[in-house]
């Protein structure tokens, strides 16, 4: 019996990005979801694990790791022993971290942020959200052209840090119709055997 468990939502796209990481690995883990509507996160029993009192928390036998890309690090380094996911030569890997920026800045304050507006009704600027979105997705989509992966010759955990948020920017009003290459990026990592998907939200445009 696993003693592996994530604490997690279902609609959170970085605790998605956990649960998604740990099927592509084959890690099994018990879902534990929290009730964010009424709190949970911010518990003392759940601030034990992450003082910031913010999902996802990876539990791993006695380690406790929170921070979504945290927990990606994490689990490339311990449990990939190919180095596939998180390269170790300096260039490869100076590019997923660039990459993993991208995912906790321009990703998280554009299409997560225009997302959260309407699947949880964050009071956030909405306008100013979608328009970070079509920003990066426009860098993004020129980066992808005559290429597979963010980062290296194959699929690594930049690509999984990004992938969710993305994959349902129309939830917040972010069309992908204008990124081919990004569209096509993400059909690739919705091939990578072992993918689980993020339900879609009965909130998002996409419903």
């Amino acid at each position: 019996m696993t003693t592996r468990k994530l604490h997690r939502h279902v609609l959170s796209g970085h605790a998605h990005r956990a649960e998604l990481f740990l099927s592509l690995l084959g890690l099994e883990a018990e879902m534990i979801d929290v009730d964010l509507m009424n709190g949970a996160h911010k518990e003392p029993e759940f601030l034990e694990m992450n003082i910031f009192g913010q999902i996802p928390v990876l539990e791993d036998g006695d380690t406790v790791i929170s921070d979504a890309n945290a927990i990606l690090v994490y689990l490339a380094q311990k449990y990939d022993g190919s180095g596939r996911w998180y390269p170790t030569d300096a260039e490869t890997a100076a590019a997923v971290q660039r990459f993993l920026s991208v995912a906790a800045g321009q990703v998280a304050s554009g299409p997560a942020s225009a997302r959260l507006v309407n699947v949880f009704g964050a009071t956030l600027d909405h306008d100013r959200a979608i328009s970070i979105a079509h920003a990066i997705l426009t860098i993004l989509d020129q980066h992808l052209e005559g290429r597979d992966w963010l980062a290296g010759d194959g699929a690594t955990i930049a690509d999984i840090a990004n992938y969710s948020y993305i994959a349902h920017a129309p939830e917040g009003d972010v069309s992908l119709e204008p990124y081919a290459s990004v569209r096509s990026w993400l059909a690739r990592i919705e091939a990578l055997p072992g993918f689980v998907a993020m339900p879609v939200s009965a909130a998002g445009l996409n419903a």
